[in-house]
């Protein structure tokens, strides 16, 4: 069974594009894929149990909650401390990278992003 990667962003192109763009990867069972709209939604399912990830990739500016709240909110459980996020995002201020990187994410990605830098990074932090 492939790593669980799960994206987490409010643009349903954002979504399909990510989705595209690791399409062999995910025919090939090298990963699973779940994609979410919905930040509160998403953990609400992995705080209950529902789902689970091998790594995460989060938008910031959604309308919920912020990509970093989420992953702050993750960081302070011990089933999740040590795993991976990714932000995907517009956002590249030195503040907010100084703060994702307080929080404990494991790397930042800016968009628009190309499928191969995607699919390499995805590669890099899961050992694939």
């Amino acid at each position: 069974m492939g790593k669980r990667v799960i994206l987490v962003d409010d643009s349903k192109t954002i979504l399909a594009t990510a989705e595209m763009a690791l399409e062999e990867m995910i025919g090939k069972g090298v990963i699973e894929f779940r994609t979410y709209l919905n930040p509160a939604e998403l953990l609400d399912a992995l705080l209950s149990g529902a789902e689970d990830y091998d790594l995460l990739i989060s938008d910031i500016n959604m309308a919920q909650m912020s990509g970093l709240d989420l992953s702050e909110q993750l960081k302070s459980h011990d089933k999740f401390k040590n795993r991976p996020i990714l932000i995907l995002t517009t956002e590249s201020s030195p503040e907010m990278k100084a703060r994702g990187k307080a929080i404990g994410v494991t790397g930042w990605m800016v968009k628009p992003f190309s499928d191969d830098k995607l699919v390499k990074a995805i590669r890099m932090v899961l050992g694939l």
